[in-house]
């Protein structure tokens, strides 16, 4: 992609010193038809505020990672209980295209203050066979048990929400499935100096997937990371220069779908259980388990598991690689 050309910059401030308080409102005042890269610049402050992102060609751009705050309190359940589909269960809800998130840190706080589990009432998606929600032990028709650690999405993204960049962002969530860009036909995501922190699947992209020096934190026992690329054997997500930190006796992460891992010159802690990336399904794999290291340690002692298989050249794994040659976030 050659130059990026910037058609507007926005300024929000929540303390009114900016064209709007809200970051919601500034995304609204844009232009849909737009193809040029517009930047909504957000100044320190606590945004307590859900995204809905439907707008393509735009930067969300903090001041500073630590210092702009992006806050919803949303299980996923509950959300669920009342809607047909997860757009606008999570803090930043995206439908757009060629975005970038630069400097935010993105929390969903439910699992963070839930003092327990709970019982509501939901006529939508409950205890019975055709509801899409994880069904608890013991739930009732009509009832939903919403775990304090259950599904809590601080980002969400949808079938054509593709080309999305983040920068030196945070995101945090007291459950499972924390960072969830979801287009196994065509996503394309790049993450680059990011703090992951949740349960179960906390990092779970579908589709292409490239991360670089960035942290996980994971609270579960059953899985840090996992992949889905069962529409294409190409596709991957990519670990590279990343940690790992947690719960004691953590596993590093799973597969239920077709999947390829590609984890390089990883550190993990010492609670990284003695687990490797595992199939938590009976599906067969049309093309077989794929999960390949290349110079990973962990505090203390190392496990064979991760021991080096690549079939190709540390140097070939690169972000064109990834990607297929079909978007370069680094060179846009």
């Amino acid at each position: 992609m050659s130059k990026t050309l910037f058609a507007q910059k926005i300024t929000v401030a929540h303390d009114g010193s900016g064209k709007y308080k809200t970051i919601q409102e500034a995304i609204n005042s844009l232009d849909t038809n737009s193809t040029k890269q517009r930047i909504i610049f957000i100044k320190n402050g606590v945004y307590r505020e859900k995204l809905l992102i439907t707008k393509s060609f735009l930067k969300l751009q903090g001041e500073s990672e630590d210092g702009v705050i992006i806050l919803a309190t949303l299980p996923r359940d509950v959300w669920r209980c009342e809607n047909k589909d997860d757009f606008g269960a999570a803090t930043i809800n995206v439908k757009g295209h060629d975005l970038t998130f630069e400097k935010l840190s993105v929390i969903n706080d439910y699992g963070f203050n839930a003092k327990k589990d709970t019982t509501i009432v939901c006529t939508n998606e409950a205890g019975n066979s055709q509801s899409t929600l994880p069904r608890e032990e013991g739930e009732k028709t009509g009832k939903k048990i919403v775990r304090k650690d259950g599904h809590q999405f601080a980002f969400r993204s949808f079938p054509g929400a593709t080309c999305l960049s983040f920068i030196n962002c945070t995101f945090r969530a007291g459950g499972g499935d924390t960072v969830s860009p979801w287009d196994v036909e065509g996503g394309l995501y790049y993450f680059k100096n990011c703090t992951m922190e949740g349960h179960v699947d906390l990092y779970c992209p579908r589709g292409w997937a490239y991360a670089e020096n960035c942290k996980f934190v994971c609270h579960n026992m059953n899985a840090a990371i996992w992949h889905d690329g069962s529409n294409y054997e190409s596709s991957k997500t990519v670990l590279k220069n990343c940690t790992f930190e947690g719960d004691k006796g953590y596993k590093l992460g799973r597969f239920h779908r077709e999947a390829q891992f590609y984890l390089i010159d990883c550190k993990f802690d010492e609670n990284m259980a003695d687990a490797e990336i595992y199939q938590s399904s009976t599906t067969q794999l049309k093309w077989g388990k794929r999960v390949y290291y290349y110079n990973c340690h962990r505090k203390g002692n190392d496990f064979a598991w991760y021991a080096n298989n690549l079939k190709i050249e540390p140097k070939t794994i690169t972000v064109d690689w990834t990607f297929d040659g079909k978007w370069n976030p680094v060179n846009k």
